[in-house]
């Protein structure tokens, strides 16, 4: 199979017509191969892949989406439940982008990849050999020794498959260490024999496990008798002539290498301009005289040129981001670096010249996937056409022929000081192909005196490119010290963890469906009052709602959805436009969890922005949880993360969390939280950020867990959450049936539409409004403390919201109304007489309402007017 049906030259016709080799196989086999050959003794030919972004400069968006797919399809195979306890590990060094790709398109895979860069510190988990490789160790270092070790299913991703080596020796180091019941392999081509599909499966049988296989295409090499000694011998004429001809003027040819179109099943187009098939044998003595389009192989001699300086491109690299999957790269990474991209590639093409027509971004080595994501970010944001490959420690033969997959190569000293010494590295197929600009990314660990050095990579690309930019990525190295606090978890999420769908939330807490921890609300109010135990210590039993209070709720969303949607309109718009453009959104459980989905829901509705979100536990008097900003500061930006929270009441959690983190940042010693909460309604004129600062129901506050993902409120109880651990809460699965959560969010969502000319007017009288919090509400709280004679602010709870609270989960006095309040409180009158408690109006109240905690609450008690309470 040499040429394709349309007579467009097949890039891997060159070998096959010298030796005798065959692609056998699916229709597409050949447009995402060609063929070259190998300086080296253990096998002759080289699948190159056309997609991979390695040897074959191509469209960064054909390379992502090629990977992508294949995560698509493994996800599709294994089903959600078990993609999302997958974990993924791709192969260095041309595999670690692709498995990168893969577990993007799986979703929520947490990925490695193996390395042959050994890192002081950071033990190896695991190790494997890949016997036809050119370097043969890899080494397993991730950061979280446990990434490994769970019993899901292992995701093994390369780029090709052709004997099954490689994927063999890495299940059986693995699976002896720790067994698993299910593996996946992933390759753009799978090129095994009949007999080496057949030792897969009777492997597998062996270990007792199940490997199925996924691939965009497959087919067979064939090979003649001798092929090896025959291609050895091929190598050797061609690198004999290249030594003794004029390869520098090869070079200086001025011809464009071809650049592979997007492909869409056909095979790559050649270029007009070059060669004809039947023209190939007359050329092929000049072919074999400049096969290497730069200086000859070997070490060079230094002269006295200075080198000229590229130019630095600073990306903003997110403090702390790794720089890919050595040590381990998690779903919160890649939200991470998601969220990142957008401005990273517009300083990319800030920087690039204007005039430039084609650009490579060329990445090093095991660092492909950054590279590759910022090049894709790059591409929809310039005219010019942008093309993506990589730099490779493979030696391969290069010839300047239209029916050989490496045309040219480019030959430089390794630069990141590798622990097997020094050698040759390599980029092939970028000179002489008429790049205007070459964007280089390294890691900081290559960044060194030989990059820049005459002859080093640098110079070699200045030869070929008239602009040279450089953009340096912090290489990762884990702080695995004694002194190190413990590795925290990934957030829990849906549907294993809360009702909501995985991507709407991660919770950054610890699962305690199975613990006992509800008490009737009588005990734990005397229990709270006395001082015997904290109201964090226990759970209120869950409220069921009545079918008349249900109704109440449903017609209560009705009425207000289209209010509550210009709020998270006008709240998402203000923290965009004024805290960051890619906020992290840390929403406070539970009451600030259904917020903070809305708001990104409206980030997507508006803009596409996809924005992460978790959700944190704070406790009043313990504090915000201090691992769950451990793990905050370690995956994102600080500076990114805005607070959210439903509404404020008397602002005591707004002064409790600017504590907390004001504590937190001067013992880890990290900065860049900003303490402010944004929120849906301000009544109590807290803080700068909100939607409204009216008092009006938010149905949410309605209910409990059935409104809230089927989540408790949070729980710290030393005996249940140690030092490392995240605050707890329970899951309550068995309340499916009354859930109403995506019922919630789906009614306010569906009238965003109806509110955007609304919420933009009302952002830019906010933009120019005096916000400036007066903490009215906190002196009306003192005020009703003192003249009801409660005397602790903390039994006065002001507002819609918290009054409900208050009849949901407390044992409530009395309720204080304002004179005229209309259907906001009608679910607060039905629950008031419910539990017998009086509803009082006032006059002059900055609340709608305020509940009263019955003071001095015993069971049997009388309260502070001498009257019995009722419960």
């Amino acid at each position: 199979m040499n040429i394709a049906a349309n007579n467009v030259v097949w890039s891997g016709s060159w070998v096959a017509e010298r030796l005798g080799v065959e692609l056998v196989g699916d229709d597409g086999l050949t447009a995402l191969l060609g063929l070259a050959l190998r300086r080296n003794p253990k096998r002759a030919h080289l699948l190159v892949s056309n997609v991979l972004g390695k040897h074959v400069p191509q469209s960064p968006a054909v390379v992502y989406g090629h990977g992508f797919a294949l995560g698509r399809r493994v996800r599709d195979l294994l089903g959600e439940p078990e993609a999302g306890r997958a974990v993924v590990l791709g192969y260095a060094e041309t595999a670690t982008g692709l498995g990168h790709s893969v577990a993007d398109g799986i979703g929520l895979a947490p990925y490695l990849h193996s390395t042959r860069r050994p890192v002081a510190g950071v033990a190896p988990a695991g190790g494997f050999e890949e016997s036809h490789s050119h370097a043969t160790s890899h080494l397993l270092l991730p950061e979280d020794p446990g990434l490994l070790s769970g019993d899901g299913p292992l995701v093994l991703v390369d780029d090709e498959f052709s004997t099954g080596n490689t994927v063999l020796n890495t299940i059986r180091d693995l699976h002896a260490r720790h067994p698993r019941r299910r593996y996946v392999v992933v390759a753009l081509v799978d090129m095994r024999s009949r007999a080496d599909a057949g030792r897969l499966t009777a492997f597998a049988e062996e270990i007792g496990a199940r490997v199925d296989l996924v691939a965009a295409a497959s087919g067979t090499v064939r090979l003649p008798e001798g092929v090896l000694e025959k291609g050895q011998e091929l190598v050797a004429r061609y690198e004999g002539s290249a030594a003794t001809g004029a390869s520098s003027s090869a070079g200086a040819s001025g011809r464009a290498a071809q650049f592979p179109a997007p492909l869409t099943g056909a095979a790559p187009e050649a270029d007009s301009e070059r060669t004809s098939p039947g023209a190939r044998g007359r050329a092929e003595s000049a072919a074999a005289a400049a096969w290497a389009r730069t200086a000859p192989t070997g070490p060079q001699p230094t002269d006295n040129r200075t080198t000229p300086h590229p130019t630095r491109i600073d990306l903003h690299w997110p403090h702390g981001l790794p720089d890919g999957g050595r040590h381990g790269f998690t779903p919160a990474h890649r939200t991470r670096l998601e969220s990142a991209l957008p401005l990273m590639a517009a300083r990319v093409a800030e920087a690039l010249p204007p005039d430039a027509r084609r650009v490579l971004t060329l990445g090093f080595e095991e660092l492909m996937y950054t590279p590759l994501r910022i090049a894709r970010e790059l591409e929809a944001l310039v005219a010019a056409e942008v093309r993506y490959s990589t730099t490779t420690r493979s030696p391969v033969l290069a010839v300047d022929d239209p029916g050989y997959a490496i045309r040219s190569r480019l030959v430089f000293p390794a630069h990141d000081d590798p622990a097997d010494g020094p050698g040759e590295r390599y980029a092939y197929n970028v000179a002489g192909a008429g790049f205007d600009a070459v964007v280089l990314f390294v890691d900081s660990a290559g960044d060194t005196p030989e990059l820049h050095a005459p002859g080093g990579l640098l110079d070699r690309l200045g030869a070929h490119a008239p602009h040279v930019l450089l953009a340096v990525v912090p290489s990762y190295v884990p702080a695995l010290t004694e002194e190190s606090p413990a590795m925290l978890p990934e957030p829990l999420r849906g549907p294993a963890f809360s009702s909501y769908p995985a991507e709407d939330v991660g919770w950054l807490l610890q699962d305690l469906s199975d613990v006992t921890l509800e008490a009737p609300t009588e005990e734990r109010e005397e229990a709270i009052q006395s001082g015997g135990a904290h109201y964090a210590e226990s759970l209120p039993v869950e409220y069921q709602p009545s079918e008349q209070y249900q109704a109440l709720f449903h017609a209560a969303l009705d009425t207000s959805a289209a209010r509550l949607a210009e709020a998270v309109g006008v709240v998402t718009e203000t923290v965009l436009a004024e805290r960051s453009p890619r906020p992290v959104l840390v929403s406070l459980a539970r009451a600030g969890t259904p917020v903070g989905v809305l708001m990104r829901r409206w980030a997507r509705f508006r803009y596409g922005l996809d924005l992460p979100h978790y959700a944190v536990s704070i406790v009043r008097g313990r504090g915000i949880d201090a691992n769950a900003l451990r793990w905050l500061a370690a995956h994102h930006d600080p500076r990114d993360v805005v607070f959210v929270d439903g509404w404020t009441g008397k602002g005591a959690i707004t002064r409790e969390l600017a504590d907390a983190v004001a504590e937190f940042e001067e013992r880890w010693e990290v900065s860049g939280f900003d303490p402010e909460i944004a929120v849906l309604a301000d009544p109590g004129s807290c803080v700068r950020t909100y939607g409204t600062r009216e008092d009006f129901l938010i149905p949410s506050a309605c209910l409990n867990s059935t409104v809230s993902g089927l989540i408790s409120r949070t729980v710290l109880r030393a005996d249940l959450v140690g030092p490392d651990d995240f605050h707890g809460a329970k899951f309550y699965r068995e309340l499916a049936g009354a859930d109403v959560s995506l019922a919630f969010l789906d009614a306010v969502a569906a009238r965003f539409t109806e509110v955007v000319e609304a919420v933009d007017s009302a952002v830019k009288e906010l933009a120019v409004a005096d916000r400036t919090p007066t903490w009215e509400g906190w002196a009306a709280v003192e005020r009703i403390s003192e003249e009801y004679g409660i005397h602790d602010v903390n039994l006065v709870k002001p507002g819609v919201g918290e009054t409900t609270r208050v009849l949901l989960r407390r044992v409530p006095w009395k309720i204080l109304a304002r004179a005229g309040a209309g259907a906001d409180l009608d679910h607060v009158r039905l629950l008031a007489e419910q539990r017998g408690v009086p509803v009082e109006e006032v006059g002059e109240l900055p609340y709608t309402c305020v509940g009263l905690i019955h003071p001095k609450y015993t069971r049997g008690a009388t309260g502070a007017d001498g009257r019995a309470v009722n419960v």
